[in-house]
């Protein structure tokens, strides 16, 4: 059996640029399926997973927030932090048009527009993570460590169960 070839987005591309070791996984994309549905193919735990959500505030400013799987985000915590109103996610089309990605594909790395990147700071405490490369069913295994020097995050205290 011939080895599934690899995408090469624009988020392996940042990563490449940048020297970032990383691990690729290909699974069956599920339609709203999420989280619960990638870490199942992967076999690992959903907390690993790590959301890439595009949202916006008040005066339509795009936004990333990086959140475990199994996690929801306080976006009303998330607004009083960084001091605007609310905070919502994005609708589909919307997030598209920011990030360069289809939801369900959507990565931190090499995104359309520059963004603040807000992210929940215990993704730091796993050994490694796994996020979105780029493209629908298919996700990257790397260190949380590596996401400070290229995205510069925001770490918060902003998770919800």
């Amino acid at each position: 059996m011939a080895q599934e070839k690899m995408p090469v987005t624009v988020a392996i591309r940042v990563l490449r640029q940048h020297g970032i070791a990383f691990t690729d996984h290909l699974y069956s994309y599920e339609e709203h399926g999420g989280t619960i549905v990638s870490s199942r193919e992967l076999g690992v735990e959903e907390h690993m997973v790590i959301k890439t959500l595009i949202m916006e505030d008040g005066h339509k400013k795009p936004l990333i927030v990086l959140m475990h799987g199994d996690r929801e985000v306080s976006t009303k915590n998330l607004a009083r932090l960084i001091g605007v109103k609310t905070i919502v996610p994005c609708r589909p089309e919307v997030a598209n048009r920011h990030s360069g990605y289809v939801v369900g594909g959507t990565s931190p790395f090499g995104t359309k527009k520059a963004m603040p990147v807000f992210m929940e700071q215990t993704i730091l405490d796993l050994p490694k993570i796994y996020l979105n490369g780029g493209k629908r069913g298919y996700l990257i295994g790397l260190d949380p460590q590596i996401l400070l020097p290229i995205l510069k995050p925001v770490l918060v205290s902003i998770a919800t169960d």
